[in-house]
């Protein structure tokens, strides 16, 4: 083993990472504001799957010599363009947005627990409880409904 090659191979290497890393940031941040706020909204689990391929894309062309700038552009737009049209897709037909996300569930409801969907949505009591406290509420009967969203958040609407 090189000892001396983990920690440093040549400067071409840092050149090429520090020219290709600034292009391929500003590339991204340009298709992220063409792309619109919509990219950037709390994750729906379709949106964090294309966060991921981003940023696993993004280090790929910073650190991946056989991958050029080009490429990688090309890359970042097309996921960028996938999810916009997504997006586009999910406002224009119920069908296929229910197809790409997740439904609200209602996991409390007039002050009880609705064990069922906890269950389902792996969701504790004490998690419920904790997002009722920060609404307000001191306990699960001060509240009407907890709707898990399909962010992942949960929404508390308190009596």
């Amino acid at each position: 083993m090189n000892w001396s090659e983990m920690f440093f191979q040549n400067w071409q290497g840092i050149v090429r990472t520090v020219i290709v890393g600034a292009l391929a940031y500003a590339s991204l941040v340009l298709f992220l504001r063409i792309s619109g706020k919509r990219t950037l909204a709390k994750l729906n689990a379709f949106d964090l799957v294309v966060t991921v391929a981003l940023g696993s894309t993004l280090s790929a062309v910073l650190l991946q010599e056989s991958i050029a700038l080009a490429e990688g552009a090309t890359a970042l737009a097309v996921l960028i363009g996938l999810q916009y049209l997504v997006a586009f897709l999910s406002v224009q037909s119920n069908g296929f947005a229910k197809l790409v996300r997740s439904e609200p569930s209602l996991v409390a409801h007039q002050g009880t627990f609705c064990r069922g969907a906890l269950q389902s949505q792996r969701l504790t009591e004490d998690e419920v409880l904790s997002a009722v406290r920060s609404n307000g509420g001191q306990s699960i009967q001060d509240a009407e409904a907890v709707i898990l969203e399909s962010d992942g958040s949960l929404s508390v609407i308190l009596r």
